[in-house]
């Protein structure tokens, strides 16, 4: 999982979360523009893994950004896929175009390289032509462009309630199972307030 600079880090540290719950090994990146995001949307002054994912995990490393030799950097180097969440139109834009100069970009392009599962989670509004133009050549190239646009139909009250819905779109893309939102569960034929 790639976090980068995109405003969202509350959909990071919930799917981060999650992740470590299932029975898998979380590999992570943090951009130096994302620690900022961090600490300013979520209050973590000092970055910790303990702070983000609040309480000690054994099974996550945190590699550095730039360390482009790291294991999910290699083909080699079995994944389930990659997540990036959120990605900024910086990094969909480098993606989009190749560019490997960090882990986050390199270990994204190894993923399109070897046919797996990548999931941007795209946190910026309004698009421009370029963005949606990136987004479209990802999309060609095997990426899964999955905006962080919450849904209404499960009647949120708070915030957290927006951000499960996303982060449960992105863990059921990756057919993980978990208990963060309703199904779209429509009403029954004859239910009051139904017209026809």
């Amino acid at each position: 999982m790639g976090v980068t600079g995109a405003s969202g880090a509350a959909y990071a540290r919930r799917l981060a979360r999650c992740l470590v719950e299932q029975d898998l090994h979380l590999h992570l990146v943090i951009s130096p523009p994302a620690r900022r995001v961090l600490a300013d949307e979520l209050g973590l002054g000092k970055f910790s893994l303990e702070a983000l994912l609040g309480r000690p995990v054994r099974n996550v490393t945190l590699h550095r950004y730039r360390d482009v030799g790291a294991s999910i950097a290699s083909g080699s180097f079995l994944t389930a896929g990659m997540i990036v969440c959120p990605c900024s139109s910086h990094s969909l834009a480098a993606i989009a175009n190749g560019l490997s100069d960090n882990l986050i970009t390199r270990a994204a392009l190894v993923t399109l390289k070897e046919a797996r599962r990548l999931v941007l989670v795209p946190r910026e509004m309004p698009l421009s032509q370029i963005d949606i133009e990136n987004m479209l050549r990802l999309s060609r190239a095997g990426a899964i462009i999955c905006p962080a646009c919450p849904g209404f139909y499960t009647r949120p009250r708070c915030i957290d309630d927006l951000v499960d819905f996303v982060v449960a779109r992105v863990l059921d893309l990756f057919g993980l199972p978990h208990e963060l939102s309703a199904r779209w569960n429509p009403a029954p034929p004859g239910a009051v307030g139904e017209l026809e």
